[in-house]
């Protein structure tokens, strides 16, 4: 019986030395799995980094460009020529005489705006519609001739020539 138990000592530490190679094996094998899952999660670091940086250098030149597009747009109704300014509010406020008031006409962007006013005061008399109206009208009429006229006439005429009207 001895020899029996010897045999299965033997086994046993057999068995063992097999469960650690094995044990190594996949340790080892685990180690190498991790280490690639490492590189590969280093290199998609890199890359949205990249992907980042490209995209924050791209943000920056469209808001560069946003940006000096803006001030050569708005530089016009500071500088010398209001054309557009004038004509887009002479179209959409001219009622109220905005757009005189925007080339310096004050005397005559009162007197639409008074126009306006009174006319629509005065509605509950028929005349006051048509007060209103003719105020309106003028506004459309001369927004349609800013934006019509080059800008050279439209600067000639209204802002050196100073004509108040049409």
């Amino acid at each position: 019986m001895n020899p029996g138990k010897g045999d299965l000592k033997s086994e046993a530490s057999k068995a063992s030395e097999d469960a650690g190679e094995k044990a190594k094996d996949t340790a080892d094998k685990a180690h190498e799995k991790f280490e690639g899952a490492k590189e590969k999660g280093k290199e998609f670091a890199d890359d949205a980094k990249k992907a980042a940086n490209d995209f924050a250098d791209s943000a920056k030149k469209t808001a560069n460009e946003f940006t000096e597009g803006a001030k050569e747009a708005f530089s016009g109704s500071e500088g010398e020529n209001k054309k557009l300014l004038a004509g887009l509010l002479a179209l959409f406020l001219g009622w109220a005489g905005v757009h005189k008031f925007i080339l310096g006409y004050q005397k005559e962007g009162i007197i639409l705006l008074l126009a306006s006013i009174l006319g629509w005061a005065t509605a509950c008399f028929i005349i006051g519609y048509f007060v209103a109206m003719a105020a309106w009208i003028v506004g459309i009429v001369e927004g349609i001739i800013y934006l019509t006229k080059s800008d050279e006439d439209f600067y000639n005429t209204y802002q050196v020539g100073r004509k108040p009207w049409f």
